[in-house]
C-alpha cells in the first residue's frame, strides 16, 4: 500500500544545498556498439543471445545507441537541469579479456563522455561493475571463483588511473545481491546458473572484490574522490507479528541484506546467516585470513537502490508456496537457506513490473541505515516502469511515474528530516532501455525512446523532475 503524505508536511520542502539531482543508467542497457572498438562479449551478451533467456529474444547489441549518441544525451541531461549522472563502465569495453592492460579505444569513449558531462556542469558518478562480467572471466569460473575478485581490483585500479582526474564519485558494485543470487542461484540473470552454493561463494567474492577495489581506488585516486557501493537492500517486513513470520523476515534479512552490509560495513558475517547456509557451503574454507579486513575497508558514501518493500511469512504447514518476490518466477530459488519463505505481493497500486508502490520502505531504510552505520547516503536508483504511450501529438504523458517519483522524493525528505544525511537522488532511469530479462518490454525512463528510430522524447515526468530540480525541492 502507498502511505499518503501526512497533513503536517510543509507545503514546500527544499532539499539540502549541494544535493545531487541525478539520473542513472547502465552500460549494457544503453550503449549498444557491442562489438565495436575492441569490446568483447560480457556474460549479458552471451545470456541474451541464448534462446529463451530474454523476452522476445531481445539483446543489448544496439540498445539505445548511447555509444554514438552520448553528446545528444548529455545535452538532454543539461536541458533537464541534472546536476549529477550515474553511469557504468563496461568492463569488456575497457579491459576486453578481464586481464592485462586497458583498451585505449574503450577508455576514449569514457573520457569523451565525462568531458562532455563536466562541460555541461554535470558531476559524473562512475559504477565499475553493473553486471557485465567479461565472458572470459566467467569461463574461468566467474564470481564463484576467488580469482575474479582480484581481477576486479586490477580493473578498478587501471580504470581509476585513467579516469580519476575526471570522475569525483566511484561506485564499486551495483546490486551485488542480484549478481550473486539472480545470476548464480535463480538463473534469471546472466550467467544463468542455478547452484545455491556457487551463489554464496559469489556473494563472498563480490564482497572481497569490493574491498580490494576500494583499496586499489584509494591508491590511484586523488584524496578528494568519494567511494561508494550501491546495494539493493530489501525493506523486509513480516506479514504478521507471529513468531513464525518474524523468523521468516530474519532469514530473508540475513541472505538479502546482511550478507553484504555485515562484511562491507562491520567486517563480519553474522552467525545466524552462517548457520542458515552451513548445509550449502563450507564458510571456514571459503573465508581466508584477512578477507574480512579487506571487505570492510572504509567507504565515504553508501548507495541504496530501492523500488518496493518485501513482505514475507512462514508458509502454513511448512508448504513451499509460489515465489512472489519480484525476482522472477523460475523454479530455482534466489534465497539460499531460506527457500521455503513465502512472499506476498500487492494486487493493486503496482507498477508495470508488478511491484507495489510504497515510498515508506525508502524512508524507513534510509533512516535505519543512518542509525546503524552513520554514513552519508545516496539513493543511487529509484524509479518505476509503466505502460507509456505516445500521444498523437508526439508527447508522452506519464502521470503515474510523476506521482511515483514525487512520493519517493517525499520519502527522502522524510528521512532527511529524521536526521539521515542523504546527499543525492539518482532517478532510474534517464531513458527507456534494455531491461535485462524483460528486453525492451518495460519502460523505466523519464525520456521515451522510439527503438525503431532512436528518437528521444522527454516524458511529462521529465519536465516535472526538471522543474523540481530548478526549484531545489518539492512544491
Amino acid at each position: 500500500m502507498t502511505t499518503a503524505p501526512s497533513d503536517n508536511r510543509p507545503a514546500r520542502r527544499p532539499f539540502p544545498t549541494g544535493f545531487a539531482w541525478g539520473a542513472a543508467t547502465a552500460a549494457y542497457q544503453i550503449e549498444g556498439a557491442a562489438t565495436e572498438d575492441g569490446r568483447t562479449a560480457s556474460i549479458w551478451d552471451t545470456f541474451s543471445h541464448t534462446p529463451g533467456r530474454t523476452e522476445n529474444g531481445d539483446t543489448g547489441d544496439t540498445a539505445v545507441d548511447h555509444y554514438h549518441r552520448f553528446r545528444e544525451d548529455v545535452r538532454l541531461m543539461a536541458d533537464l537541469g541534472l546536476t549529477a549522472y550515474r553511469f557504468s563502465i563496461a568492463w569488456p569495453r575497457v579491459q576486453p579479456t578481464g586481464r592485462g592492460p586497458l583498451s585505449p579505444r574503450g577508455l576514449d569513449f569514457y573520457r569523451a563522455l565525462t568531458d562532455e558531462l563536466l562541460e555541461h556542469g554535470i558531476a559524473p558518478a562512475a559504477t565499475l561493475y553493473h553486471w557485465d562480467l567479461p565472458q572470459e572471466l566467467e569461463n574461468a569460473g566467474g564470481w564463484p571463483a576467488r580469482d575474479t575478485a582480484h581481477r576486479f581490483a586490477e580493473y578498478a585500479a587501471l580504470t581509476a588511473e585513467a579516469l580519476g582526474d575526471r570522475v569525483p564519485t566511484w561506485i564499486t558494485l551495483n546490486e551485488p545481491w542480484c549478481s550473486a543470487f539472480m545470476g548464480y542461484a535463480g538463473g534469471a540473470h546472466a550467467p544463468g546458473r542455478t547452484d545455491p552454493a556457487d551463489a554464496l561463494r559469489a556473494a563472498h567474492h563480490l564482497n572481497l572484490g569490493h574491498g580490494l577495489a576500494v583499496g586499489a581506488l584509494r591508491a590511484a585516486l586523488p584524496g578528494s574522490a568519494r567511494l561508494s557501493v550501491s546495494l539493493n537492500l530489501h525493506a523486509v517486513r513480516p506479514r504478521s507479528d507471529r513468531p513464525e513470520d518474524q523468523e521468516a523476515a530474519r532469514r530473508i534479512d540475513a541472505v538479502g541484506n546482511r550478507i553484504f552490509t555485515g562484511p562491507m560495513l562491520k567486517g563480519r558475517y553474522d552467525d545466524d546467516l552462517l548457520k542458515d547456509t552451513a548445509h550449502l557451503v563450507d564458510w571456514d574454507a571459503l573465508l581466508h585470513d584477512g578477507d574480512l579486513a579487506e571487505t570492510s575497508r572504509p567507504i565515504d558514501l553508501l548507495g541504496l537502490n530501492y523500488y518496493a518493500p518485501t513482505v514475507v511469512s512462514s508458509p502454513a504447514g511448512g508448504r513451499r508456496l509460489p515465489r512472489e518476490d519480484g525476482h522472477g518466477t523460475g523454479s530455482h530459488s534466489v534465497w539460499p537457506g531460506a527457500e521455503d519463505v513465502a512472499f506476498h505481493r500487492a494486487d493493486e497500486n503496482v507498477t508495470a513490473m508488478g511491484w507495489p508502490i510504497d515510498p515508506t520502505g525508502l524512508s524507513d531504510t534510509l533512516t535505519a541505515l543512518h542509525h546503524e552505520f552513520g554514513l552519508p547516503l545516496l539513493v543511487t536508483e529509484n524509479g518505476a516502469a509503466f505502460d507509456d504511450t505516445v500521444s498523437p501529438d508526439g508527447t508522452v504523458h506519464d502521470p503515474e511515474r510523476t506521482a511515483y517519483v514525487r512520493g519517493h522524493l517525499e520519502a527522502v525528505a522524510d528521512a532527511i528530516d529524521a536526521g539521515a544525511d542523504v546527499r543525492g537522488y539518482y532517478l532510474w532511469s534517464l531513458m527507456d532501455n534494455f531491461e535485462w530479462g524483460h528486453g525492451y518490454s518495460k519502460r523505466f525512463g523519464i525520456v521515451h525512446i522510439d527503438y525503431a528510430t532512436q528518437k528521444r522524447t522527454p516524458k511529462s515526468s521529465a519536465h516535472w523532475y526538471s522543474a523540481t530540480i530548478r526549484r531545489g525541492g518539492l512544491d
